[in-house]
C-alpha cells in the first residue's frame, strides 16, 4: 500500500479536519496541524517572526516527507503560507500576488483600472495623521461612507460613518486597536516590493469607501491556474442590522439570475488576469442592485472561504478544500462534484446586538444530539462559557457572533424550518451586561 501524502494545515481544528476528510481521495492524505489553532486564529496579538520560526521548526523536525502546506484561514495565515511554500520549493501563489489581492487599497487601484464602473470612490488615510477627514474629503468621498483597515477580516474595525462626529468616534477605536493588525501586515510588506502609490500605506492605514451595499450581495468562489480564472460556485450573502452590515446567512447555490452571475465572473476574470495572483484559490464579493441593474465589486481574498466549506459539502458532496489540495499538488481541480444530499445549504450566524455574559454553552453531546435529530445540520460554537461576548476577537462593530449553524434542505422553506428547530433546541444562556 502506498504511503500517505503529508499535508500540513495551518491552524487545523476538528471542524475543518472533518471538512478535509470529505474531499476526493481523502484517504490518500495525512493531515497535520501546523501552528496550534488558538495561537494563529483570533489571538490577542500576532508575533509573526515567532510564528514563522515555530512553523519552520515543526516542518524541519518532521521525519516524513513534507508534500503540501495549505490553509483556509484569513489574514495573517493567508500571507504566511506563500512564504512557507517558497522556503520548501512548493507550488502556489507568490506573496506579492496575495498581498496585491488582499491589501484593500492596492487592490482597489487595480480594480479601478480594470472595472472602473464597478468600483466606488475610495481614499486611503492614516488614522494617526493630522487630518484624516481631509484625506477622505479631498478624494471626493462624501458622507455616508464606510471605513476599515487596509487589511482586516470579518468586518473587524469596520464602521459605517454618517457624519464627522461618528468619524471621530470610530478613529478613537481604530487608533486603540489597529496595532494588532499593523504589526503582522508590516511584517509581510517588508518582503514585497510595493509600487510607489502603495509604498507609504502600511498596516496602520485605513480605507474609506463610498457606500455600495444596495441590493443583493454574493461571493464567487474560484481559482486561478496557469493564468486561467475558473469560477466553480456562487454563494448568496444576507445582511441585517441598523446599517445592513451584519452578516446573518450564506446560502448556496445562489438565487441570482445566471446572466448576473456571468457578468460578475467576467469582471472577476478581468481583475485577476491583470494581477500577479496565480495557482491560487480566491473568493470575490459583489453587490447587484436589481432596480438599476448595477454591479459593484466589494473585495477579493486569496483563499477559499472556510464559511462556505460545509455548504459545498451539503450540496456538492465535498468541501471545496478539494480545490485547495489539488492546487497545492499542482493539479487541475475537478470540483465541484454532484454528490450532495441537499439542493440548498445555508450558514446561519447566531448573533446578539449587545454584550452579554455567557452563562452556558451547549455541551458536545447536546450538539451531537441536535445534529442527529435535524439531518443535514452542523453546529459550531464560538462563545466561551464564563466569558463576555466582548472578549471574542475579530467581531464586527455592530454585533457579537456566538455560534454558526449549517443546514441543508430541499428548498428555502425547509432550511428555515430546520434553523428555527435548531434555535429552539440550542441551550445557550446569557446574562445581559448592557450595550
Amino acid at each position: 500500500m502506498a504511503s500517505k501524502r503529508n499535508v500540513f494545515v495551518v491552524g487545523l481544528d476538528a471542524f475543518n479536519l472533518h471538512q478535509l476528510c470529505t474531499i476526493r481521495d481523502a484517504e490518500a492524505y495525512a493531515f497535520h496541524g501546523l501552528i496550534p489553532y488558538e495561537r494563529i486564529v483570533s489571538p490577542r496579538e500576532y508575533p509573526m517572526a515567532e510564528l514563522m520560526d515555530e512553523a519552520i521548526r515543526t516542518l524541519n523536525a518532521f521525519e516524513g516527507g513534507i508534500d503540501a502546506i495549505i490553509a483556509h484561514w484569513d489574514f495573517p495565515v493567508s500571507m504566511m503560507v506563500p512564504l512557507l511554500r517558497q522556503r520548501y520549493a512548493m507550488p502556489g501563489p507568490s506573496l506579492v500576488g496575495v498581498v496585491q489581492t488582499e491589501h484593500k487599497y492596492w487592490n482597489r487601484l487595480l480594480q479601478r483600472d480594470r472595472v472602473p464602473e464597478m468600483v466606488p470612490r475610495f481614499a486611503a488615510f492614516d488614522p494617526f495623521g493630522d487630518d484624516p477627514a481631509a484625506c477622505v474629503r479631498d478624494a471626493g468621498v462624501d458622507f455616508p461612507f464606510w471605513i476599515k483597515p487596509v487589511k482586516a477580516h470579518s468586518s473587524y474595525l469596520g464602521f459605517h460613518i454618517h457624519d464627522a462626529a461618528e468619524f471621530e468616534r470610530a478613529l478613537g477605536i481604530i487608533r486603540a486597536r489597529i496595532g494588532r493588525l499593523k504589526a503582522p501586515l508590516d511584517y509581510f510588506l517588508r518582503h514585497v516590493r510595493l509600487p510607489p502609490e502603495v509604498a507609504g500605506i502600511d498596516g496602520g492605514w485605513c480605507i474609506a469607501e463610498e457606500i455600495i451595499s444596495q441590493g443583493r450581495q454574493c461571493t464567487l468562489e474560484g481559482y486561478v491556474r496557469r493564468g486561467e480564472v475558473v469560477i466553480y460556485g456562487v454563494v448568496d450573502t444576507l445582511r441585517d442590522g441598523p446599517v445592513a452590515s451584519v452578516l446573518t446567512h450564506y446560502r448556496y447555490p445562489s438565487a441570482l439570475p445566471r446572466i448576473v452571475q456571468f457578468r460578475m465572473a467576467d469582471a472577476a476574470a478581468r481583475v485577476l488576469e491583470a494581477s500577479d495572483l496565480d495557482e491560487s484559490p480566491f473568493n470575490i464579493e459583489f453587490y447587484w442592485d436589481e432596480e438599476t441593474d448595477r454591479i459593484r465589486l466589494l473585495e477579493i481574498n486569496a483563499r477559499i472561504s472556510k464559511s462556505h466549506c460545509p455548504l459545498f459539502e451539503l450540496v456538492a458532496g465535498a468541501s471545496h478544500h478539494e480545490v485547495l489540495v489539488d492546487l497545492a499538488f499542482d493539479r487541475q481541480p475537478r470540483f465541484p462534484r454532484k454528490e450532495g444530499t441537499f439542493d440548498l445549504a445555508s450558514k446561519w450566524m447566531l448573533r446578539r446586538p449587545h454584550d452579554a455574559f455567557v452563562r452556558r454553552v451547549p455541551r458536545p453531546e447536546e450538539i451531537a444530539a441536535i445534529e442527529r435529530r435535524v439531518p443535514g445540520t452542523r453546529i459550531a460554537v464560538e462563545a466561551k462559557e464564563g466569558c463576555r461576548l466582548s472578549e471574542l476577537e475579530d467581531q464586527d462593530s455592530y454585533s457579537f457572533e456566538y455560534a454558526a449553524v449549517f443546514v441543508g434542505g430541499r428548498d428555502g422553506r425547509e432550511v428555515r424550518e430546520k434553523e428555527r428547530e435548531v434555535e429552539r433546541m440550542l441551550p445557550f444562556e446569557f446574562e445581559e451586561v448592557g450595550p
